[in-house]
């Protein structure tokens, strides 16, 4: 199979250069910057066992490559909120045979959040979900930083909304073969709910910094037993905290990486590369909508959507806030929701 990475950040890219370093075909798809450089100098893949630079195909998008072929799986990767506009470009695209991308080709979502496999399902008739647990950043064009050993993450996948079939244990062996682990689960869902409460914490760590010091970490766990709260009134599943460390282990540790420092997730680097998005709307914001469905409170989250979505519109370095104003934000907000609450 041929893998088109569709977004070849800090997750797509990893993905893709570890399974080209596996003997697998990849074109990557960036834009930009990140795409000149790719194009000029290669994608360099900073990881534990070395800094391996692979030079392979690099497009814009669909038409530069022509008519898709059969074995194609085309691999989701761009943020949530570029999501759409992916989709659209490609879910027309002509494959070999007759048909189109959305009617014919594996659609496999590597993001964050639970929104992207619903946006793909209206669209493409073949969607994979994936929980993506894999350390990894991008702040500099043509380069990304995987810092995981002895794995370099681990992927669940299954077809969304649930079940297996032969196309994801086809993609888990390839995957498995890239210093990946990929169970190929039946409820893949509810694995990305207990990924989700982790990453409500991106927006924290986008606007205040690290999540380091005890005052920090006590605003998170607020922030995710609100969440937590929130998918219980819901009735949604997600794997326990127990669950998900027997699967991890000791399998993911990080490294560290020579000229490659760790400064935060997903969320803290987009505020770092000054891309004028972020995620929080389908991170923290999925809470909020979540909890407004069905009648739960969600102050905290709330408040990290606006910041993080403020930080990201204004272009602000990510950090910036000092963590006793966000927590005076924070119990601010909580005694307003309070306050309205009282007979």
């Amino acid at each position: 199979m041929r893998y088109i990475i569709i977004g070849a950040g800090a997750v797509g890219g990893t993905i893709g250069g570890r399974l080209a370093e596996a003997g697998q075909e990849v074109v990557l798809v960036a834009r930009g910057a990140h795409r000149a450089a790719l194009a000029e100098n290669g994608m360099r893949l900073r990881v534990p066992d070395g800094e391996p630079t692979y030079r392979l195909p690099v497009v814009d998008g669909p038409g530069e490559l022509g008519t898709l072929r059969a074995d194609d799986v085309l691999v989701l990767a761009v943020k949530t909120q570029d999501g759409e506009a992916a989709l659209q470009a490609w879910g027309p695209a002509p494959v070999e045979g007759g048909g189109t991308a959305a009617e014919r080709l594996p659609l496999v979502c590597a993001q964050n959040g639970v929104e992207g496999p619903r946006l793909a399902l209206r669209r493409f008739r073949h969607v994979y979900g994936v929980c993506v647990w894999l350390p990894s950043t991008h702040v500099e064009p043509g380069v990304v930083s995987a810092a995981g050993a002895p794995l370099t993450g681990i992927l669940h996948l299954g077809r969304y909304p649930h079940g297996t079939d032969d196309t994801a244990r086809r993609i888990a062996a390839d995957l498995e073969k890239a210093h990946f682990e990929a169970p190929v689960v039946p409820d893949v869902s509810r694995w990305q709910y207990a990924k989700l409460l982790s990453n409500l914490g991106n927006a924290l760590e986008a606007v205040t910094g690290l999540i380091g010091e005890p005052a920090a970490e006590a605003l998170f766990e607020r922030v995710r037993a609100e969440g937590a709260a929130v998918l219980r009134a819901a009735g949604i599943a997600y794997a326990s905290v127990e669950e998900q460390r027997a699967v991890r282990g000791d399998k993911v540790t990080l490294v560290p990486l020579d000229g490659a420092p760790r400064g935060g997730g997903s969320s803290w680097q987009s505020l770092s590369r000054g891309a004028g998005s972020i995620e929080a709307d389908y991170l923290n914001g999925e809470i909020a909508f979540l909890g407004r469905l069905h009648g739960v409170p969600t102050p905290l989250n709330e408040l990290l959507q606006r910041l993080a979505n403020e930080f990201a519109r204004e272009r602000r370095a990510p950090g910036s806030l000092p963590l006793p104003e966000l927590i005076r934000l924070a119990d601010a907000a909580v005694a307003a929701v309070a306050f309205v609450q009282e007979p």
